[in-house]
């Protein structure tokens, strides 16, 4: 079993338009709201291809109560914890050849009681769980280090934690020796202060995030693929091509979760959660994948050449949100 942890999830609406042009009035094509965060978003993926998992969600207001709606009528596993504020809404606006611009709200405070509650809740469903994965973003006036107890009191119960998270709060995190980090490109920058243009600064930044703790890494790099390192130093590069981009929201999530799914090591591992990804990319909003949307014949895995150059990162196809 999975078990998944988002502190600040979100009722997400992706908006589809032809262009996007500001100041414009713009009639969408198409609108789909969907349950939101990245650990709900891992879940959903697990759920989708029959892999058991529960997903632990504070929720708080109107918006939280549909958030609670819209994932049980997904079937997802889930712990509610109530909390005070509302939970946030995010807008998502998806261009034909994929482009997403995004407008996340920050969230609302989680009082120290309710980050305890939180926490006793996942620590009693951890006991059960081949994995813990905490990720997302922090609400406003949480501890950047939040994540960082969770990994050392889940390493003394032999408890596997996969860590997807930015800034400060990915830094903390990976000090305190996870078993698993997936950054996205611009989080592995910020992180180890590394300009990355290329795969090898992509390999050389990595090596930074295993110095400081992680022990494994696996990076989204958009419409470049994925990068692996294992904790033993294996080292795999992957990319999945995907023909007709719809939406990249979600698609880092299902990534880590088909990566989990197929065993959380090696080429193998990496070649499911690829497939995943660009699965995603091809659907509408931040639906995860189904068996039947899944195509591994895209997937191509080898050897990465350091010398080889990167996409700009605006132009993003294979990134979560």
């Amino acid at each position: 079993m999975i078990l998944t942890l988002t502190l600040n999830p979100s009722l997400d609406r992706t908006i589809e338009v032809g262009a996007l042009t500001r100041g414009a009035v713009i009639r969408a094509a198409a609108t789909h709201l969907d349950p939101g965060g990245k650990g709900v978003n891992v879940s959903r993926a697990l759920l989708a291809n029959d892999v058991r998992s529960c997903a632990v969600v504070p929720y708080g207001g109107s918006e939280g109560r549909r958030l609670l709606d819209l994932l049980s009528a997904e079937g997802i596993d889930m712990i509610p914890v109530p909390v005070e504020g509302p939970t946030r809404s995010n807008v998502a606006i998806a261009e034909p050849d994929g482009t997403v611009t995004k407008v996340n709200e920050p969230g609302t405070a989680l009082t120290p009681a309710e980050l305890d509650t939180l926490a006793g809740a996942v620590l009693d469903a951890a006991r059960s769980a081949d994995w813990v994965v905490a990720s997302g973003s922090l609400p406003p006036g949480v501890p950047v280090d939040v994540y960082a107890g969770l990994c050392r009191r889940f390493a003394d119960a032999g408890i596997n934690l996969a860590v997807d998270t930015s800034g400060p709060a990915l830094v903390s995190a990976v000090n305190a020796g996870p078993a698993l980090v997936k950054p996205n490109r611009d989080e592995l920058a910020e992180a180890t202060g590394t300009s990355i243009a290329r795969v090898g600064d992509v390999l050389d930044a990595v090596g930074k995030l295993r110095a400081m703790g992680a022990r494994s890494v696996l990076t989204s790099l958009g419409a470049d693929g994925a990068l692996l390192v294992d904790h033993d130093e294996q080292v795999w590069y992957g990319e999945c091509a995907v023909e007709e981009p719809r939406s990249s929201v979600g698609a880092g999530d299902a990534l880590l979760a088909g990566f989990l799914a197929a065993g959380a090591r090696g080429a193998t591992a990496l070649a499911e959660g690829l497939a995943w990804a660009g699965a995603a990319v091809g659907l509408p909003g931040s639906r995860m994948p189904r068996p039947a949307d899944i195509d591994r014949t895209h997937v191509r895995i080898g050897p990465p050449d350091p010398s080889r150059p990167l996409t700009p990162p605006p132009r993003s196809a294979l990134d979560g949100a």
